[in-house]
């Protein structure tokens, strides 16, 4: 089963601030040990919203809009997340209690979600690829 543990935005990722050095640590030596338990599957940061974009879809049949960072709500942002792969819910909730409290001033949140295990989703992404890929490469025949 993968998950993911969604860190939550706050004012101070959103600031960009560094967090202490000790609090750096402790987060290195969390990977390590989600890395060491063999579950870990990605674990990255994202920068803050000002450098971001949303882009939204109206009712059928409009166009979409894009819409420049920053955002507000910090709370419903995400600065950054970690993937893991385990046997149950419970190791994923053993594992994400384990996480120092990713804001690192305190007041931090973290989302644990199941990821979706559809099967043709996973298979989808390669093919499309490689489509992509022929696509382009019979275009480039084309126009010489």
């Amino acid at each position: 089963m993968r998950y993911i543990l969604i860190v939550k935005g706050s004012r101070y990722s959103e600031a960009s601030l560094k967090t202490s050095r000790e609090h750096r640590d402790a987060m290195a030596a969390y990977n390590e040990l989600l890395a060491r338990a063999g579950v870990l599957l990605a674990a990255e940061g994202l920068q803050p919203s000002s450098s971001g974009m949303r882009i939204t879809y109206p009712v059928h049949g409009g166009m979409p809009k894009v819409t420049v960072g920053p955002f507000t709500l910090e709370k419903e942002l995400v600065a950054g997340f970690k993937m893991i792969e385990v046997k149950s819910e419970e190791e994923a909730i053993d594992w994400a209690m384990r996480m120092p409290n990713p804001s690192g001033f305190g007041d931090g949140e973290i989302e644990l979600r199941l990821l979706s295990e559809d099967v043709n989703l996973l298979h989808v992404s390669p093919t499309m690829a490689l489509e992509a890929d022929l696509r382009d490469q019979i275009d480039m025949l084309k126009k010489s």
